[in-house]
């Protein structure tokens, strides 16, 4: 009988369970604890507990057991050129998706790109993740982005876009309610939003795709503060025109004003915060600075496997470096020492689990509670000599943890991965099919623009003069010993 089958109770026994259910000033770790898992729901939390005749059971002692992460904004239809674009800047990211070779992507790259995405997800323990599908240029290429969603056990939200047209084209076409209708079930496993960006122009054209967000009750996704495209304006056009919503999710909002924070604010939006792709592309820097100064939510996202990694330790150690380095940068500047870090390792597991859960207006995860949806995540490694000490579980999790230490992953009560390998997915077959897309788009592109596309060139670099450098030195009587 297979231990994990469907129906069958499993508890996890005497991990550190990290409940991700309090305030910052009081945020509980319990050692020693057990959690029971019934259907699709946690059922009790605590130590030692009673459970079912029959219950499997998964030994998570010396491990950390915690929500399943949450990445709030993810190109997963891009995952097929996985580091292609690493050396890439965002105005080199726009020629080549935008104007020059994003057009090429049929419906069955899109496909590859989006299942290999969910895998990868779940691989690193994020159980949902927010698909910011703006390669949907036809209903082929949708219905082939939910197909692969609906292929992987992972859960996620299509947020779709498409960056071949004007918003108020695409979304004001029969094509996309007929699409919701047909693909968005309601079932908590795939969800909705639209997405596309403000970009400041005063007629406000965005205008008709806001109004149908409205009409279908899905929240927006927007790219906001990114440094030459998208800016105030944009803020302050949704805001006048009464577009900005609690479920609305601004991306990076690197390049914003106090104002446009202000609003962000008082409208009880949130900011999808992706910190290697702000740091690397030049959206601006990280803004959490920003955001916990105006009191507004974050959520922490990885942006494009194109250029980074895809998944959220790598997000949660760059968010609290950048953080911190900015705090050390501006006291330094004022001749000052900080003496105690603002921003702790407990805020950013917060970000990733309980953050995204509340951006995406669901309170039945990011947290692990009775009653709330049996999505978690073992963070175990016996075989590595940096699973113990375990002295601080948050730290650990930020700053020695990494997606090889991911021992078992439930999404909706299903084990998805246990004993750091993934449960029933054919990942065969996903490298198939994005091989297939690889040699499609390089025989598309030719091997020459393809090679330039991955190798853009390097600007020159100008060497300081250096008055301590002396070319005559060996020659001058003046410097022999």
């Amino acid at each position: 009988m297979n231990d994990f089958e469907a129906g069958r109770p499993l508890v996890l026994r005497g991990g550190t369970v990290l409940p991700m259910d309090g305030p910052p000033d009081a945020r509980r770790v319990l050692p020693g604890t057990d959690v029971l898992v019934a259907g699709d729901t946690i059922a009790a939390v605590g130590p030692g507990l009673e459970v079912p005749e029959g219950t499997a059971e998964i030994d998570a002692s010396g491990g950390i057991v915690l929500p399943g992460m949450i990445d709030t904004h993810r190109h997963m239809w891009q995952t097929a050129l996985r580091g292609y674009g690493a050396d890439w800047t965002l105005t080199q990211y726009f020629v080549w998706f935008y104007l020059e070779y994003g057009k090429l992507f049929r419906p069955e790259d899109v496909h590859a790109g989006n299942t290999l995405a969910a895998i990868e997800a779940l691989d690193a323990g994020v159980t949902t993740v927010v698909d910011w599908s703006h390669g949907l240029r036809t209903p082929d290429h949708a219905d082939a982005a939910a197909d692969a969603l609906r292929s992987v056990p992972g859960r996620y939200v299509l947020a779709y876009g498409n960056i071949q047209q004007p918003p108020a084209e695409w979304a004001t076409a029969p094509e996309l309610r007929d699409f919701v209708r047909r693909r968005i079930t309601g079932d908590g496993l795939l969800g909705f939003q639209l997405a596309f960006d403000v970009l400041g122009d005063p007629s406000f054209p965005e205008r008709p795709a806001f109004e149908v967000a409205r009409d279908l009750g899905v929240a927006v996704t927007t790219h906001a503060g990114v440094w030459g495209a998208t800016g105030d304006d944009g803020i302050r056009l949704m805001y006048e025109h009464g577009f900005m919503t609690p479920g609305t999710i601004y991306v990076h909002a690197a390049s914003l004003s106090a104002d446009s924070y202000h609003r962000i604010a008082a409208t009880g939006g949130s900011v999808s915060v992706s910190t290697e792709s702000e740091q690397s592309a030049g959206q601006g820097y990280p803004p959490t600075w920003a955001l916990r100064a105006h009191g507004i939510p974050v959520s922490l996202s990885m942006d494009t496997s194109v250029w980074w990694s895809g998944d959220l330790f790598s997000a949660m150690r760059a968010t609290l470096g950048a953080d911190r380095s900015r705090e050390h940068l501006e006291a330094h500047a004022r001749s000052e020492t900080v003496t105690h870090a603002a921003l702790r390792a407990d805020q950013v597991v917060d970000w990733a689990t309980r953050g995204g859960a509340a951006a995406l207006g669901r309170d039945d995860l990011g947290v692990l509670a009775p009653g709330r949806k049996a999505d978690l995540v073992l963070i175990k490694n016996d075989g590595s000599p940096v699973s113990f000490p375990l002295l601080n579980p948050f730290g650990h999790v930020v700053f020695q943890a990494q997606r090889g230490d991911v021992h078992t992953v439930l999404v909706n009560g299903r084990v998805v991965k246990h004993e750091h390998r993934l449960v029933g997915i054919d990942l065969a077959a996903a490298r198939d099919e994005v091989e297939r897309t690889i040699d499609y788009l390089k025989g598309e592109m030719g091997e020459e623009a393809w090679e330039k596309g991955m190798n853009p060139d390097i600007p020159t670099t100008k060497v300081l003069d250096n008055p301590y450098t002396y070319t005559d030195y060996r020659s001058d009587s003046t410097h022999r010993l």
